[in-house]
């Protein structure tokens, strides 16, 4: 009983020190006053990654933003969709009416993590806060399975969205309600 007990806890001890590698952004500012204030994201690629041209990490759930108010290091493009994109090994809380942001690296040189990827700004009209979430998908650089994709999900801060992106939810809503009203009354 003694050895299953010391062989369960070395298991254990082994595998919670398996590294892992992921892209990280993190929001580590807003700036600026209404109605123009600046989102600065700062990320990181961790041990054991790579990032070569096609990985990317999208921030779900935004909102709109100034019209061309990204910024972003050398090496990386922005884009803006109301869905995705997402890496095929997780899965995302993505609402299909508000705008997702999305940096992808394009430079020739790879990125050899554990490194800082920069700041990734963006301005929008809010400075007020929520949970929401982002993914991303970059290389893993050593090991039996050096050159496959490594897809990381977590939680990030981005903005309350504002009223003219909750009109869709508040009209389904709407309409839900006085759907049930409707079936009562005939009921």
């Amino acid at each position: 009983m003694r050895k299953a007990c010391v062989l369960g806890l070395v298991l254990f001890g082994s595998i919670s020190f398996i590294a892992r590698g992921d892209i990280i952004p993190t929001l580590s500012s807003v700036t600026g006053s209404s109605p123009n204030f600046t989102w600065n994201y700062s990320a990181n690629v961790t041990v054991d990654e790579t990032i070569n041209t096609g990985d990317f990490f999208t921030i779900y759930d935004f909102g709109t933003i100034a019209p061309g108010s990204n910024t972003q290091p050398t090496g990386w493009t922005f884009s803006q969709a109301l869905v995705g994109p997402t890496p095929s090994l997780v899965l995302s809380t993505d609402n299909p009416s508000i705008l997702n942001l999305t940096w992808t690296y394009n430079g020739a040189a790879p990125i050899t993590g554990s490194a800082a990827l920069g700041i990734f700004s963006v301005i929008t009209s809010t400075d007020q806060l929520k949970v929401g979430q982002f993914t991303a998908e970059a290389t893993r650089s050593s090991g039996p399975n050096a050159g496959t994709k490594v897809d990381n999900i977590g939680t990030i801060s981005v903005p309350v969205p504002e009223s003219s992106s909750l009109l869709p939810i508040i009209g389904v809503c709407v309409a839900a309600a006085l759907s049930r009203l409707v079936r009562r009354q005939h009921a």
